[in-house]
C-alpha cells in the first residue's frame, strides 16, 4: 500500500545550518515514528515558506543518505496570516501500516499547525 506522511518544523531563523539541522530532525524522526527505511521510500516533497531562502530542505535528505529517493522542494503560498520560517513534508512511502496507524510529525512551533496530531 502506498501512503502519504505528513510533517513540519518551524524554524528559530533563516540560516543555513538550522534549515538542514530541522529537515534532518523531521524527517529522521518521521521515519522512526513510522518506521520506515529508504526502500520503502517513492518520494518527499518539501515545502518551505517563502521568508526560508537560505537552503534547499532536500539537501538535508541527501546528506541522511537518500540518494536514489526523488525530491523535489516548492515554495509554500505567501498567505499574509501564515505561520512563518516553516518546513513542511509529504512523504510517499510502501507500508502495510493502516492509514489509521501512520504517525504525522509536527514539531516546534508547527505543532499549533495541526494540534491533533502533534507529538
Amino acid at each position: 500500500m502506498i501512503r502519504a506522511i505528513r510533517g513540519a518544523i518551524q524554524l528559530d531563523i533563516d540560516d543555513r545550518e538550522q534549515v538542514l539541522k530541522a529537515t534532518a530532525e523531521l524527517l529522521s524522526k518521521t521515519l522512526h515514528a513510522n518506521d520506515l527505511d529508504n526502500s520503502q521510500l517513492i518520494s518527499i516533497l518539501f515545502t518551505a515558506t517563502p521568508d526560508i531562502t537560505s537552503e534547499f530542505p532536500a539537501l538535508a535528505a541527501r546528506e541522511l543518505g537518500l540518494e536514489d529517493v526523488p525530491l523535489m522542494c516548492f515554495v509554500e503560498m505567501n498567505v499574509e496570516r501564515a505561520m512563518p520560517l516553516v518546513i513542511r513534508m509529504m512523504i510517499y512511502a510502501e507500508t502495510e501500516t493502516p492509514r489509521s496507524e501512520i504517525q504525522h510529525v509536527y514539531l516546534r512551533g508547527a505543532t499549533a499547525l495541526r494540534l491533533d496530531l502533534a507529538q
